[in-house]
């Protein structure tokens, strides 16, 4: 079991240039920290779609042979971390299909929360699913939709949906992208020359040169063609509830998401943190990737020097072979290795991004210990994580997180550190800065901003995840 909210998908899309699946390629080569389970592109080209997805990264899945059939000025691809359905080939995006509108491809990231209730009416109504994926709901109800356009049977289906959704759909002449009304997951529009680029994030546009324009706005839909962009406004407004875990964790620092740098944000969690809970030290020490910029943060406002004091292994896969002899701490260590000549003898400050089971935390404190430290103290640059998310995120059931079952003290004891401090809620949103009242904080308070079905709820009372 991992000791992280694992991330949840990515998706770029592009318009009006000539390699449009190379580029796409590379998009999803930038957004791979969104997921890696799967990836897939699909191409427009004279009327035809054609689509390629396969497990793994982007780099394992795509060569020049498969972007060579995929011709086309218009694309759209996905990098997937399964929140909903399993993890299969199956389950892999873009999904294509080709019904009495026309062919049409969708990518999504985000997730339904009427999904069951959607599914079991189509299927009763004859639909036959070939993924358990939420995604697939919104391609059966456009191919029910009587509208006479492909705009109205968009806006007729998604309009049949609750939950977080940020969508493209590729379809002969057009790419469409939407998003769902509360802005749950981020969506971004650029430039790129003549063409027109949308994606999850902007570091994607960044590696093709393209330039960001603005976000695609919750309860937007884009549909971009021949003759550039066209905003359209069907959907009823409703209270943005941006998803903070972007900027605690989900988001490349070197991003803008929903219109703010992402490192900007990080960092000053870090300076709030030390402004909140300071403590006499000689070392700043981040956990590597995920807390360095706030560590940052913390030492720029404690006047305490940061020091790399663990070494990630940035070549671990996904799995490895352990040896038969146990070692300790060894899936740690396989991935984080303690530099002694920073940590011997001195007070540090471990600073990382959130405790989810502790697991990790625990191990870390250990090793830091090992190797000479005098005292661990334990910083973590968001609030205690209390609640599972249902918006797009695979989050444990409440029972495993371990804020939610235990006090401070009982969490600073198991992981055997000197002390240890959360972010505050309100250091939280201060370090955000503008638009505060913005974001979904569900995770660190348990009020949902958008009702899910009854039988989720047995999530926050702590009973299984399904």
């Amino acid at each position: 079991m991992q000791d992280k909210f694992n991330d949840e998908c990515g998706v770029f899309g592009i318009y009006g240039q000539a390699e449009a699946a190379k580029l796409t390629y590379l998009g999803l080569y930038a957004l791979q920290h969104r997921g890696q389970e799967s990836g897939g592109i699909a191409a427009c080209d004279a009327g035809r779609l054609r689509a390629f997805r396969g497990m793994g990264y982007v780099a394992d899945v795509f060569d020049e042979r498969v972007l060579a059939d995929l011709p086309g000025p218009a694309a759209i691809g996905h990098v997937r971390y399964s929140t909903a359905g399993t993890s299969g080939l199956s389950n892999a995006q873009p999904i294509l299909i080709e019904c009495v509108h026309g062919p049409i491809a969708v990518c999504h990231n985000g997730s339904l929360v009427n999904e069951r209730e959607l599914r079991r009416e189509l299927s009763a109504q004859g639909a036959i699913f070939q993924t358990s994926s939420d995604t697939e709901v919104f391609l059966h109800l456009y191919a029910r939709s009587k509208a006479a356009s492909l705009e109205d049977a968009l806006v007729e289906a998604v309009g049949q949906t609750q939950g977080a959704f940020s969508l493209l759909f590729l379809a002969p002449g057009r790419l469409v992208a939407v998003r769902d009304a509360n802005g749950f997951r981020p969506l971004a529009l650029g430039r790129l020359g003549e063409a027109w680029v949308v994606c999850s994030e902007t570091c994607a546009m960044d590696l093709i040169g393209a330039t960001y324009v603005r976000d695609v706005e919750p309860g937007e839909m884009l549909v971009i063609g021949p003759d550039g962009p066209r905003s359209l406004r069907p959907f009823p407004p409703a209270p943005r509830a941006h998803c903070i875990f972007e900027h605690v964790y989900f988001a490349r620092p070197d991003s803008l998401v929903f219109g703010e740098s992402v490192n900007r944000v990080r960092t000053n969690l870090g300076r709030v943190l030390a402004r909140e809970s300071g403590v006499p030290a000689d070392v700043v020490v981040p956990v590597p990737d995920s807390g360095v910029c706030a560590a940052v943060g913390y030492a720029e406002r404690s006047g305490i020097p940061i020091q790399f004091g663990l070494i990630r292994n940035h070549y671990v896969g996904r799995t490895f072979i352990e040896p038969q002899q146990a070692i300790r701490h060894f899936g740690v260590k396989v991935k984080l290795n303690p530099v002694r000549s920073i940590l011997e003898g001195r007070r540090v400050v471990l600073v990382d991004d959130s405790i989810v089971r502790g697991t990790t935390s625990r191990k870390l404190v250990k090793m830091i210990k090992a190797a000479g430290a005098l005292e661990v103290h334990v910083r973590i640059s968001c609030p205690p994580t209390i609640a599972p998310c249902f918006y797009g995120v695979d989050t444990p059931r409440r029972a495993e997180l371990i804020a939610a079952t235990h006090t401070l003290e009982e969490i600073r004891k198991y992981i055997e550190a000197d002390s240890l401090r959360f972010l505050s809620l309100e250091g939280l949103l201060d370090a955000v800065n503008s638009h505060r009242d913005d974001y979904c904080t569900s995770c660190y308070t348990g009020r949902y901003p958008l009702p899910f079905p009854r039988h989720e709820a047995e999530q926050v009372r702590g009973e299984g995840r399904t």
